[in-house]
């Protein structure tokens, strides 16, 4: 269950999370409609046989939020819809105008949705109530944010916001690249991204490479800025920090990993609570270097 990405938002840590569990209930995964496109709902964490919907380790809390899509793509409509106007064009000897279209397709899509496949997904997303962080595992802001409008929906209320930095990402990651020293347990990766700061600039992609390396610095000298940049902190964590501040290809090492082979556990619900024990530690440890690094606000009250 390690997330692959982290999209962090935050919020004050005096938030009261008292009502969770009652609005988790009452926010559940409801199957998608016969005439609806798609559902949203929270399910539980670990899996289809419990209806346990938050897990807590100490200060940290792992939900899940569901969804059902229902898949109608747009070629199939618009192709049948092409076919309905040609015989009414056929039958009738001129072409429908456009309050008709929007009818036919509008009874399309009714008559094909109850026929259509249901996909599942699932996005999980962690609380850590000390540092006031909500981290949700995709690389889309986008997906974020309904992960955290589906949290606000259960709660009533919930002021978690993207974060916000007092200093330019882009210049910190060009900066260590460049050689200035990096935070304490920070050390550069092999894979970094690199572009010019003007419009429809060039972009370099660079992987498995020294990045402090006499190409790189040619980059950079040519005014190149560093918009991703692969780190390890310590010899637990890999990842990408991009400039939008999401971490990307985030993956527990060995020296993390170690920590789980060295115990038994025979039952999935311990194992799976072990695992988010933790990834949520390092997830913490991570958010405490970048938090210094990229001097993040703190959030208001």
């Amino acid at each position: 269950m390690f997330f692959r990405n982290l999209t962090l938002f935050r919020f004050p840590p005096t938030t009261k999370l008292d009502d969770l569990d009652s609005g988790l209930d009452e926010c559940r995964l409801k199957p998608v409609g016969p005439l609806e496109l798609s559902s949203r709902g929270f399910i539980s964490p670990f899996g289809r046989d419990s209806d346990v919907l938050a897990a807590r380790q100490r200060d940290a809390i792992w939900l899940t939020v569901g969804g059902e899509d229902r898949l109608l793509p747009g070629s199939v409509v618009n192709d049948m819809l092409a076919r309905k106007l040609e015989e009414i064009e056929q039958k009738e000897g001129r072409k429908p105008g456009g309050r008709t279209r929007k009818r036919i397709k509008d009874e399309l899509i009714t008559d094909l949705l109850p026929r259509a496949f249901v996909k599942p997904s699932r996005t999980d997303a962690l609380l850590d109530l000390e540092h006031g962080i909500a981290v949700v595992d995709t690389s889309s802001r986008k997906n974020g944010e309904n992960v955290v409008s589906e949290i606000r929906r259960a709660l009533g209320s919930f002021p978690a916001l993207p974060l916000n930095a007092e200093v330019a990402p882009r210049s910190v990651l060009t900066g260590w690249i460049a050689g200035e020293p990096l935070p304490e347990g920070l050390s550069l990766g092999d894979e970094c991204e690199l572009r010019d700061p003007i419009d429809q600039g060039a972009i370099v992609k660079v992987q498995r490479m020294e990045l402090q390396s006499d190409e790189i610095t040619k980059h950079l000298e040519s005014g190149k800025q560093v918009t991703r940049l692969a780190l390890m902190l310590d010899d637990h964590v890999s990842f990408v920090l991009g400039e939008d501040m999401v971490v990307r290809k985030f993956k527990l090492l060995d020296g993390a990993v170690d920590q789980l082979e060295s115990s038994d556990r025979e039952d999935l619900r311990a194992e799976l609570d072990a695992r988010f024990a933790l990834m949520s530690g390092e997830v913490k440890r991570l958010f405490i270097v970048l938090e210094k690094a990229l001097k993040l606000s703190k959030a208001e009250a």
